[in-house]
């Protein structure tokens, strides 16, 4: 495998681990805590510098996550103070509480790029998410805490179709106004190619936004999301999200099938020769072999390509 440095790419990116927040919420079942602490637990152990645990967002929305408070408690009891800087979604003020009464130091945000997606999601509309973050934001900021910023639906909605990039830079910049450190930029349903990812970066920059404040996460419901990974690499992203095993999708979204696979996005900049988490990067196979027993944890295969040929079934 190639591992030299490929010119006119990054040499080194973030991987933004997601998979104990957003590969769980659409589960069908929830996990055990204990499950979801040791998952956190080895992710860590693996190298990935960014795992993000959990949301706190109301059970009644996503019962799979209910258990929020419990688990940041059990990962401070096994992990110690280094719990606190796991990154947890808020979705408004009373989410932001309990957080800052557990201690975190890093929130997220969920807003949206078209308006039927912020009135599924948020019960309100694509302006109305603003008014109802700003709040959320300045206190947390207030606090001291790290704040970023998901923008979903910024390359296809399913009830609205192609969403314009002008919509997109829009909402975003609105979002990194508020007091946002970073933005991703979330293709929900998996429909983006690399040309509309590359001509999204660029809006970005034409209206000021430069590549070192966005992330991408991307969805592989069409088979894309590492083609749009190599696209974002050639217009300077280097924050990427990524769900071990290429667990999740959106439960407010049918259509949005799993995340790029942590795996499949670590062998691909391995052979690129494409720096990962600290200097010793993340360990792909301690990667694969937590997906492997996640795999097992909730009876089926990884569907993550990588995790099936490195650990057989993956489960």
């Amino acid at each position: 495998m190639t591992t030299a440095p490929t010119p006119q790419l990054p040499e080194h990116v973030t991987v933004y681990e997601v998979g104990p927040r957003d590969g769980l919420q659409n589960e069908a079942g929830r996990v055990p805590t204990d499950v979801k602490a040791e998952f956190v637990e080895r992710l860590l152990a693996a190298g990935l510098p960014v795992v993000e645990a959990t949301s706190f967002v109301h059970p009644r929305w996503v019962p799979q996550l209910a258990d929020a408070a419990e688990l940041l408690e059990l990962l401070v009891d096994r992990i110690g103070d280094r719990a606190r800087d796991l990154p947890v979604l808020v979705p408004n003020d009373r989410g932001l509480d309990r957080a800052l009464e557990l201690g975190c130091r890093h929130v997220a945000i969920f807003g949206s790029a078209t308006e039927t997606f912020a009135q599924r999601n948020l019960n309100r509309s694509l302006d109305e998410q603003f008014a109802m973050f700003e709040p959320t934001v300045r206190r947390a900021r207030d606090a001291g805490m790290q704040v970023r910023a998901y923008l979903s639906m910024c390359f296809g909605d399913p009830w609205e179709g192609a969403v314009p990039v002008e919509q997109v830079v829009t909402a975003g910049r609105r979002l990194l106004d508020l007091g946002a450190g970073q933005l991703s930029l979330g293709d929900t349903i998996g429909v983006g190619t690399a040309g509309q990812v590359g001509d999204l970066v660029a809006a970005f920059a034409a209206a000021g936004v430069g590549p070192d404040r966005l992330a991408m996460h991307f969805h592989d419901t069409y088979g894309q999301a590492l083609a749009n990974t190599y696209a974002a690499l050639q217009a300077g992203i280097t924050t990427f999200d990524a769900s071990a095993g290429g667990l999740g999708g959106c439960p407010y979204a049918e259509s949005a099938t799993g995340n790029l696979a942590t795996e499949d996005l670590l062998w691909m900049l391995r052979g690129l020769g494409i720096g990962t988490g600290d200097p010793a990067g993340v360990d792909l196979d301690a990667v694969v072999a937590t997906s492997a027993w996640m795999a097992r944890q909730l009876g089926r295969p990884s569907p993550s390509a990588v995790v099936r040929a490195l650990a057989g079934s993956g489960s």
